[in-house]
């Protein structure tokens, strides 16, 4: 395992957001759901393709907090720009997602 330094880690810009949109992405070359999230004021409304079919249904989904990755550059998928990154942890049965465990506000940075 790489070890990365203090600064680094600080770099990475993981914040709480809701979900407030979820389509299905028949074009993706995997499985995945086209994600719409609210980060709050300073971040705003940002998408994402999210491989997470397997376990979450899309009224699942819906007003589910989560953390994403919001300081990536954009990234083009097939012909969808995803803003930011989903975070989830790999399990034989598919991607969970990780979640703050009670209701945060939008936007919160993980400490």
């Amino acid at each position: 395992m790489k070890q990365i330094t203090w600064n680094e880690f600080e770099a990475v810009e993981l914040r709480t957001g809701t979900i407030t949109d979820v389509q299905d992405f028949p074009e993706a070359r995997v499985s995945a759901y086209k994600i719409t999230a609210d980060f709050g004021g300073g971040i705003g409304v940002k998408k994402s393709s999210a491989q997470i079919t397997e376990i979450y249904s899309k009224e699942e989904l819906m007003g589910k907090k989560i953390v994403g990755v919001v300081n990536f550059p954009p990234k083009q998928i097939g012909p969808f720009i995803s803003e930011f990154l989903v975070t989830g942890f790999y399990t034989d049965k598919g991607v969970v997602l990780a979640v703050p465990d009670k209701d945060v506000e939008n936007g919160l940075k993980l400490a």
